[in-house]
């Protein structure tokens, strides 16, 4: 019987070791293939990496476009703005000339007889009126209208000749003027109360 158990010890242990050999090969296959897992899971973390990359590049790449656009639209608004009242200077050291000529032809008007002169002051009038007009100034109408802080200056109060001129602008003292909507000079007003 000791023979019998040596060779049955002997036989498990050649079973035992070609089973190790057999099974050497299938835990290599299974190493490789969680080699293979591993690479799989290695290769595709690169690749949402730099598909992660690629969208904050768009993302910051169309920011950049967005921000560049507001500026370039910003600086042609500014500059416009800029052309519309580069002249405002000089066009309101000018007014005053305006108000002058209002003056002369006044004065003019009370003349009867027919004069050169009152003709060339009003050719002359005119051509300046064209030329503020060419330039974006125009008159503010203040005359028999409701009085207005944004575009009037109240410089006394009087009785108002009418009921329907209460709160309403009397007389004009000195003209308003806009350039380009913008008012550049109130209007002096006498309002009715």
């Amino acid at each position: 019987m000791t023979e019998d158990k040596a060779k049955v010890n002997e036989q498990h242990e050649q079973e035992t070791l070609e089973n190790g050999a057999q099974e050497e090969p299938s835990t290599t296959k299974k190493d490789s293939k969680k080699d293979k897992i591993h690479k799989k899971s290695k290769v595709e973390e690169q690749l949402e990496k730099t598909e992660n990359e690629i969208l904050e590049l768009k993302d910051k790449h169309i920011r950049l476009q967005a921000e560049f656009d507001n500026y370039r639209k910003r600086t042609i608004k500014e500059r416009m703005e800029l052309l519309k009242t580069a002249s405002e200077s000089v066009l309101v050291n000018i007014l005053p000339v305006i108000d002058d000529f209002d003056r002369a032809l006044q004065t003019l008007e009370s003349v009867q007889e027919e004069n050169h002169v009152r003709e060339g002051v009003n050719l002359i009038y005119n051509k300046f009126q064209e030329f503020l007009k060419q330039n974006g100034v125009k008159e503010i109408e203040a005359r028999g209208k409701d009085f207005d802080t944004d575009l009037h200056e109240a410089i006394t109060k009087i009785p108002a000749p009418s009921e329907d001129l209460k709160g309403k602008i009397v007389d004009v003292i000195q003209k308003g003027y806009y350039l380009n909507d913008k008012v550049i000079r109130f209007s002096k007003v006498v309002i009715g109360e």
